[in-house]
């Protein structure tokens, strides 16, 4: 399936849901093609044909701004290695969960979360240890006996009751023999950010005002905007640069700003001119010498 045609099912999808598409980030390179959001929910979601096209770079800046923005990164795709993504499967790419279109139909659509993810070996699932050692003692069976039901030792079943994964052969089989769930769905809003991935970038050449006024600088190396800023608890989509190369981002940081519910501004190092393109505030880097602290340059953004 073509990367377009992905892009279509999945802004259907999620215009379906009730969410707020951004508009699709068409530059080179980028880390995400769109954001959505519901007023509760983020979504920085990644569409490739195959999801191991994903690079760590990517990965990297989608991880940074789902943890300053409070989002879930996301990858959308049609095949890993050599076929295609099962339905209410969930792989997972640099710590990134990544699943087809059809399952996140059925996540945010029909609230039927996935069950399964794959890993080297096979597909796996998670086991709810408690709801399976209350089973077990109410069918009066040791571990032992469960031990033998499923040809494992004893060891293993203390295990699957402790929370460990097992294959989906087991876990079927558990279910037959107690006739009940006894698998935990995946929640795929459930991200957790990496504390080692971030890397310092040196952002000394990036608006050197910000620096001196105390706005917490965050790089991108793939994103539209070149920064996230942290400024009195408000953040910021930020780019730095010659009008001629920033001034054609500035409506789409605008855009995602929206949809991001944060601010946008592009400061230009070779103009004076002060305006604004849709939402983003386009300024000349003169402008923010008068700025005594950050939240003079909120100010100036709102207004």
């Amino acid at each position: 399936m073509s990367q377009e045609h992905l892009l279509d099912m999945v802004v259907s999808v999620m215009l379906t849901a009730g969410y707020d598409v951004s508009e699709r980030c068409s530059m080179r390179p980028r880390s995400f093609d769109l954001i959505a959001g519901n007023g509760r929910v983020l979504l920085v979601i990644k569409v490739v044909s195959h999801i191991d096209s994903v690079s760590e770079e990517i990965a990297r800046d989608m991880d940074i701004i789902a943890r300053h923005m409070r989002a879930s990164p996301m990858i959308i795709g049609d095949r890993a290695r050599d076929s295609d993504l099962e339905r209410g499967t969930v792989y997972v790419r640099y710590g990134i969960y990544a699943i087809s279109p059809a399952t996140l139909y059925d996540f945010l659509v029909e609230e039927v979360p996935p069950l399964i993810y794959a890993q080297p070996g096979g597909l796996y699932v998670n086991i709810n240890g408690g709801v399976l050692k209350g089973l077990r003692e109410r069918h009066q069976l040791s571990l032992g006996d469960l031990a033998r039901h499923l040809g494992v030792s004893r060891r293993t079943i203390s295990k699957y009751e402790d929370g460990m994964s097992t294959s989906l052969e087991v876990a079927i089989e558990l279910e037959e023999i107690f006739d009940e769930a006894v698998v935990e769905s995946i929640d795929l809003l459930s991200y957790s950010p990496s504390s080692e991935r971030e890397e310092q970038v040196p952002h000394s050449d990036f608006i050197p005002d910000f620096d001196r006024i105390g706005v917490e600088v965050h790089q991108m190396r793939r994103a539209p905007f070149q920064a996230l800023a942290m400024a009195e608890d408000e953040m910021i989509l930020a780019c730095y640069g010659t009008a001629q190369r920033i001034v054609k981002r500035a409506a789409l940081i605008g855009n995602i700003s929206q949809v991001t519910r944060t601010h946008a501004i592009c400061v230009i190092s070779d103009s004076r001119k002060k305006k604004r393109i849709g939402k983003t505030l386009v300024v000349g880097e003169v402008h923010l010498s008068g700025l005594e602290d950050s939240s003079d340059l909120i100010e100036m953004i709102n207004h």
